[in-house]
């Protein structure tokens, strides 16, 4: 059963778990209350470990906590939506007794769900206050900018979506209103939770296949001196990869001359990651050699086994030691020396790029390399050099790949760069 932690205020932690009882077969939830939206990162650190996946009662908690952990794979939040603000005019004009025509809201940025649910009210505000807001900012900022429009006589009731500020405006007796998320809402983000946690598990349980070779290793046959200093070496090496094996509880398979075949699931790969590469490292500084390796996932063990081949080929391709995974649906990731994932696709759907790219004889890969590549770091413009440096290849053959770009339109040189050294200035290029 997956644990689901949800975190929020306690009202709305409370509301949530009135409509999870239809979910109780496969998921247990477990609330996770704070008075201050900044108590988020200090709940993910403490209770993360004992959860497989976040529930956050708004946007808020849901940035600090993407913030915290660096990703968002495994969270989901519930939107406010023109529907909220709805429902929040509704109470006002409820409890007072009329509509009020000037009032103070805070919305959380990038939104514009306001200002659609504005637009379609057939009823007009003499003067709305807004304070858009990110994720990180003090919520006493938001209660000052309230209680200074308020004071000043310049509103006569607020929406805010923090429930400290809202809790402490009533004490104040000042007509406030806390803009939450419908029933319908929750109920949406819980299946959208629920498909996305089954997605995550059928994506977790995929067969992964890990092929290691330790290259030119009829060069370290030919320095033994005898067949027992061989026999010894290669004693080392089934040592780690047993080792490997046992963290990852997988099982492995010999394949001879320096190569060994490892099977697992796709999530005990990923978790292990950097015990892969660890491994890959000593095996490195114990043969004096690189070495190649590949990972393949796929929903059978051919099609896994077939990725990881290919996977290791471009591994043996590379100029520099690295980790190559093909995924099920052609994407290939590489491990960087930070242990970073850099992920691209082999393929490409859009039928236009497809025509250019045969016209200019250059592969999706490395097209869409070059893109992942100007994206992650993000570049304007860019120079051959620059390119060169992250496809790890000459400046000749990353010259050549440019070139052919620009005969097709896919890139464009957009001028030059002006250096103190001599010999001809660098062009600069951009993507189109």
């Amino acid at each position: 059963m997956y644990k689901i932690g949800v975190v929020g205020p306690t009202a709305s932690v409370d509301r949530i778990l009135s409509l999870v009882e239809e979910y109780g077969d496969e998921l247990q939830f477990t609330p996770y209350s704070y008075h201050d939206s900044k108590e988020t990162a200090e709940i993910i650190k403490k209770y993360g470990m004992q959860v497989n996946a976040w529930l956050f009662s708004g946007q808020i908690p849901y940035e600090i906590a993407k913030k915290e952990l660096g990703n968002d794979a495994n969270m989901a939040y519930v939107p406010i939506m023109e529907a909220s603000f709805y429902k929040s005019f509704l109470e006002m004009t409820y409890e007072q007794g009329k509509l009020l025509k000037q009032v103070s809201v805070d919305v959380i940025m990038p939104t514009n769900e306001l200002e659609e649910a504005l637009e379609q009210l057939t009823v007009s505000f003499d003067r709305v206050y807004t304070k858009p807001f990110w994720s990180d900012i003090d919520s006493n900022e938001i209660l000052d900018f309230h209680l200074d429009l308020w004071n000043s006589g310049k509103t006569e009731g607020v929406l805010t979506c923090f429930s400290s500020v809202y809790q402490t405006l009533k004490q104040l007796g000042i007509p406030a209103y806390w803009t939450t998320p419908t029933r319908m809402q929750i109920r949406q983000t819980l299946n959208i939770l629920t498909e996305k946690i089954r997605a995550s598990y059928f994506k977790d349980t995929q067969i992964g296949v890990i092929i290691i070779e330790i290259e030119q290793f009829d060069r370290i046959i030919e320095k033994t001196k005898t067949p027992y200093h061989l026999q010894y070496l290669e004693l080392r090496f089934k040592e780690m990869i047993i080792k490997l094996c046992e963290k990852l509880n997988g099982s492995f398979v010999e394949k001879g001359n320096g190569r060994y075949v490892i099977f697992n699931t796709r999530g005990a790969i990923v978790r292990e990651l950097e015990s892969i590469n660890n491994t890959i490292h000593y095996l490195s500084s114990e043969s004096d050699t690189t070495i190649a390796v590949g990972i393949g996932y796929g929903k059978t063990v051919h099609f896994a086994e077939v990725n990881a081949t290919l996977a290791l080929q471009q591994s043996k391709e590379k100029t520099k030691q690295e980790i190559v995974i093909i995924q099920e649906d052609g994407t290939i990731a590489e491990l960087t020396d930070n242990q970073e994932l850099f992920e691209y696709s082999s393929r490409t759907e859009d039928q236009e790029i497809v025509e250019k790219l045969k016209k200019g004889n250059v592969s999706a890969k490395t097209y869409n390399k070059i893109v992942a590549i100007i994206h992650r770091n993000g570049w304007s413009n860019f120079t051959v050099k620059d390119l060169a440096d992250q496809l790890r290849m000459t400046e000749r053959n990353a010259r050549r790949i440019v070139t052919d770009l620009c005969n097709i339109d896919l890139l464009q040189c957009v001028g030059e760069e002006l250096s103190t050294n001599r010999g001809r200035p660098s062009k600069i290029y951009k993507i189109q």
